[in-house]
C-alpha cells in the first residue's frame, strides 16, 4: 500500500509559514522528551518501498530529476522490508538552494515499519547506513529546550530550514504532535517551478563515493583513495572484492570496508587507521585496518586441527566473510588463493562466515546476566571469557556460558586500562579522565632525573611493574601509561594483569602522524623526531579479544568505538 507522506506542521516561530500552511496544535508533545534537529534539505519528497517508489504524491509521474534515484532504488529495493518505507529527500535537481558537496543525492529523513510506526532517530540512522542511505545532517540534540531552538541559526542563504522531532519512535497518528518545522521567510526563490525548467543537478561532494559502494554502486578507486589521503591503492584488488562480497550479501558498512581494505591493502594497517580515522570514523577506520592486518593469514597454510579456534578469534576482530573475500581478492599466487578457499570452507562449516557469528550467544547471554542485575565491567568479563571459551570449544550454548562464568559475575577483581598509543597520541590525558591510579613509566623517569633518560629503561620497566601488581593487589581500577608499541611490550603488563585476575582493558589512541607531530613540537617534553617516527614504524596496535576489552579514542580522546562489551550497543561480533 501507497502512503502519502504526511504535512509537517510550522513550529510557532517559523517565519516561512504561508497562510495555507499547517502550524503545530501546541509543542506538548515535545517537552520534556529528547528531540533531534536537522537540516531541512531543498529537494523533493520521496518515499522509497521494497517494490516501488513515488514523490509526494503516490501517483508521481516519471521526470528526468528521478532517473539517479530509480537506479539506486534498484539497488537497495531488496534490503527494504515488506510493508515498510523509507522516506526522505531527492536532491538530484537544483531547486531553490544550490548544493555543490552532497554525500549522495538522496538523504534519508524517516523509516517507517509496517505497523506504520516511525522508527527512533538512532535505529534510522541504522538503518539508512545499511542501505547506503546518507541521514540528513543534525543540528542540535537535546532535552527539548524552546529558548535553545529558537536560539538556533539558520544560514538562510544555504538552508531552507530545519525539522524537529522527538528521538524515539512514535505512530503516525501522533505525526503532528512529533514533528514540527522552521522555514526561512520566502524559501521558493525562482519564478519558474524547478519541474518546469532544465534539470540542473546538484554536485557531489567526495564522501558521495563512499556512500555509493554502502549503497551497492561499482566503486570509484581514484575517488575513493584521494578522499582518504592513501595514494597507493589497488585498483584490480577493490574490483576482484566487489563480487565476493556481493555474493554474501554484504552491504552498508560491512561492503565499504571490504571494498576499501581491499583497495588500500598496501597500506601498513597502523597507519592505515590513523590516516583514515578522521574521515571514516574510528569504528569504520579500525575495521578496515584489522581487515589489512589480518587477510594475509589466510594464504599461509594452517594446521587444521586449531583452525577452528584461530577463525573464531579472528571473528573478534572482523567479518569473516568479508575477510576471505578481502583475502581472495589480493591473493596473487595459486597457492594463496587455494588456502583462502580452504579456509572458507573450514569457517562456513563452523558457522562462522555469517555477519555476526557470536551474535546470538552474545544476545542471550547479556539478557541472561541483565536478568540478574549483573551488568557493566561484570557483564563484560562474562563474555570476555565466553568467547575465549567458545573458541575452545568449552561452551556452544548460552546455558553453558552462563553457568561457566560464576566466578566474575560479582565483579571482584580488578581493572587495568592498558593505554596504547604513539607520544602525544593523548594517553596521559586519557588517563587523567579515569578516577584511577596511573603508573607512568614517563612519571618514573621524570622520578629519577630526567624524562627523556631512556638509559636505565630495564630499570624503570621493572618498577613500573612492580607498582602495577601492587596497585592491583589493591583492588580497583589501575592505568598503565606508556606507549605500549607492539605485542612484547603488551604481554609484559598483561603478565602481571592475569596474576592478578585483573579485567584487562585495551584503550587504543589513534591519531594521524600530521597531528602527532605538531602536537609534540608544541609539547613540554617533546620526543625528538627520529624517535617519533621510529615509533610510528613500529607501532603494532592490538586486535580486539587480545584483552577482555578494547577501547579505541581518535585525536579528540573520546572513545567511540568499543570491542568485548555486553551492552546493547556494542559493536563487537
Amino acid at each position: 500500500m501507497r502512503v502519502p507522506y504526511p504535512r509537517t506542521p510550522h513550529l510557532p516561530w517559523s517565519p516561512g509559514a504561508s497562510a495555507d500552511d499547517v502550524r503545530v496544535g501546541g509543542l506538548g508533545g515535545f517537552v520534556g522528551r529528547e528531540v533531534v534537529v536537522t537540516e531541512k534539505l531543498d529537494g523533493e519528497n520521496t518515499t522509497l518501498y521494497a517494490d516501488g517508489l513515488h514523490a509526494r504524491s503516490v501517483d508521481s509521474a516519471h521526470h528526468p530529476s528521478r532517473a539517479w534515484l530509480k537506479a539506486l532504488h534498484g539497488r537497495v529495493a531488496d534490503r527494504i522490508p515488506a510493508g515498510w518505507r523509507v522516506c526522505g529527500e531527492n536532491l538530484y535537481a537544483r531547486h531553490s538552494i544550490p548544493y555543490d558537496t552532497l554525500d549522495g543525492y538522496f538523504y534519508g529523513f524517516s523509516v517507517w515499519d509496517e505497523h506504520g510506526r516511525c522508527l527512533d532517530w538512532d535505529a534510522t540512522v541504522r538503518f539508512l547506513r545499511g542501505l547506503g542511505v546518507p541521514p540528513v545532517p543534525v543540528l542540535w540534540r537535546g532535552v527539548f529546550d524552546e529558548r535553545a531552538l529558537r536560539r538556533l541559526r539558520v544560514e538562510t542563504g544555504r538552508q531552507e530550514g530545519y525539522v524537529v522531532r522527538t528521538a524515539d519512535g512514535f505512530a503516525r497518528e501522533d505525526f503532528a504532535g512529533r514533528l514540527a518545522k522552521w522555514v526561512r521567510p520566502g524559501h521558493v526563490t525562482t519564478g519558474t517551478h524547478w519541474m518546469h525548467t532544465a534539470v540542473v543537478p546538484n554536485g557531489l561532494g567526495p564522501a558521495a563515493a563512499l556512500w555509493a559502494v554502502r549503497s551497492g554502486a561499482a566503486p570509484d578507486p581514484a575517488g575513493l583513495a584521494d578522499h582518504l589521503g592513501v595514494p597507493d591503492h589497488d585498483p584490480a584488488a577493490a574490483a576482484a572484492v566487489v563480487p565476493r562480497l556481493d555474493a554474501l550479501g554484504r552491504h552498508g558498512d560491512a561492503r565499504l570496508a571490504g571494498v576499501l581494505a581491499a583497495l588500500l591493502h598496501r597500506t601498513p594497517r597502523a597507519r592505515l587507521a590513523a590516516r583514515t580515522v578522521g574521515t571514516l570514523g574510528v569504528p569504520l577506520a579500525r575495521r578496515v585496518a584489522d581487515l589489512v592486518g589480518l587477510h594475509t593469514a589466510l594464504h599461509r597454510p594452517y594446521p587444521d586441527a586449531e583452525r577452528r579456534a584461530g577463525l573464531v578469534r579472528m571473528s573478534f576482530a572482523a567479518d569473516l566473510g568479508v575477510l576471505h573475500a578481502v583475502a581472495g581478492a589480493v591473493a596473487q599466487e595459486k597457492d594463496a588463493r587455494e588456502q583462502v578457499e580452504w579456509s572458507a570452507l573450514h569457517a562456513e562449516e563452523s558457522g562462522l562466515l555469517g555477519a555476526a557469528p557470536l551474535g546470538p550467544l552474545r544476545t542471550g547471554l547479556r539478557e541472561a546476566l541483565e536478568r540478574d542485575g549483573i551488568r557493566g565491567a561484570a557483564a563484560d568479563r562474562c563474555w570476555a571469557e565466553t568467547r575465549e571459551a567458545y573458541a575452545r570449544g568449552r561452551v556452544a550454548t548460552v546455558g553453558e556460558a552462563v553457568a561457566a562464568t560464576w566466578r566474575w559475575r560479582d565483579g571482584d577483581f580488578p581493572r587495568l586500562v592498558h593505554l596504547v598509543g604513539p607520544s602525544g597520541s593523548g594517553k596521559s590525558a586519557f588517563a587523567a579522565r579515569l578516577d584511577s591510579t596511573v603508573v607512568s613509566l614517563d612519571g618514573l623517569r621524570a622520578a629519577r632525573g630526567s624524562r627523556a633518560d631512556q638509559k636505565a629503561n630495564g630499570e624503570v620497566l621493572r618498577e613500573g611493574l612492580d607498582r602495577l601488581d601492587t596497585a592491583l593487589a589493591g583492588g580497583g581500577t589501575v592505568v598503565w601509561d606508556a606507549t605500549s608499541l607492539n605485542p612484547h611490550q603488551r604481554s609484559l603488563v598483561h603478565s602481571v594483569a592475569r596474576r592478578r585476575d585483573a579485567l584487562i582493558t585495551h584503550a587504543v589512541l589513534l591519531t594521524d602522524e600530521d597531528e602527532l607531530v605538531r602536537r609534540n613540537a608544541g609539547r613540554a617534553h617533546p620526543v625528538p623526531p627520529d624517535v617519533l617516527t621510529d615509533q610510528l614504524r613500529r607501532f603494532v596496535p592490538p586486535y580486539p579479544g587480545q584483552a577482555h576489552r578494547t577501547w579505541y579514542a581518535g585525536a579528540d580522546g573520546a572513545v567511540a568505538d568499543r570491542d568485548g562489551t555486553l551492552e546493547a550497543d556494542g559493536e563487537d561480533v
